[in-house]
């Protein structure tokens, strides 16, 4: 295993390298600007309080409560997440995530961890403007390891309140919610 300063060292020495490349290529090589894509991070900045519902099959949801941070970084171009807040009682939870829009793909894509799960979660959606609906995926290991991909749903009611609902396969193979977040911006 590397150690910190050796990572460190390493990542600086990759830095500098890629700056000397650009330097290299010259003027030419415009920088990326934020486009109307990127709006959706401006809606999604800011603080919200969240209600999170989990679902397990024949039981009640289970409810806590949680706060989401959201900062639109890298000039603009990216999502900066950060949600804290418990998945029971005295259970502590703490998420990180990032979401760009990839011009290629022509779909927002993200990452995300958390203190419930074991590595990193990727994912890719599209926005419908008609309907205010974020739709896509999310892959990633869960708490035992097992890399699982789910439905993620965005409903973007009003500038104040957003709703995010993942879906699962149940049993018999049908989508099913696994957790829905209703969040409500802070005043």
């Amino acid at each position: 295993m590397m150690s910190t300063r050796a990572a460190l060292a390493s990542a600086a020495t990759a830095l500098i390298l890629s700056a000397g490349t650009v330097a290299a290529q010259g003027p030419e090589m415009p920088t990326p600007k934020p486009g109307p894509e990127h709006k959706l991070f401006e809606e999604d900045a800011g603080t919200w309080d969240a209600t999170v519902e989990t679902f397990a099959p024949g039981a009640p949801p289970m409810v806590s409560k949680g706060v989401e941070n959201n900062v639109v970084g890298c000039g603009g171009l990216c999502l900066i997440s950060d949600f804290k807040g418990e998945m029971g009682p005295g259970q502590k939870f703490h998420g990180h995530g990032t979401s760009a829009w990839d011009p290629t793909k022509k779909k927002y894509v993200g990452t995300w961890t958390d203190s419930m799960s074991t590595g990193i979660a990727v994912g890719e959606s599209t926005y419908d403007p008609a309907t205010k609906t974020s739709t896509g995926w999310m892959e990633g290991p869960d708490m035992t390891g097992k890399v699982v991909k789910s439905k993620a749903v965005v409903q973007y009611k009003d500038a104040s309140t957003r709703v995010f609902t993942m879906y699962q396969k149940g049993p018999d193979g049908k989508e099913v919610p696994g957790m829905k977040i209703t969040y409500s911006r802070q005043k």
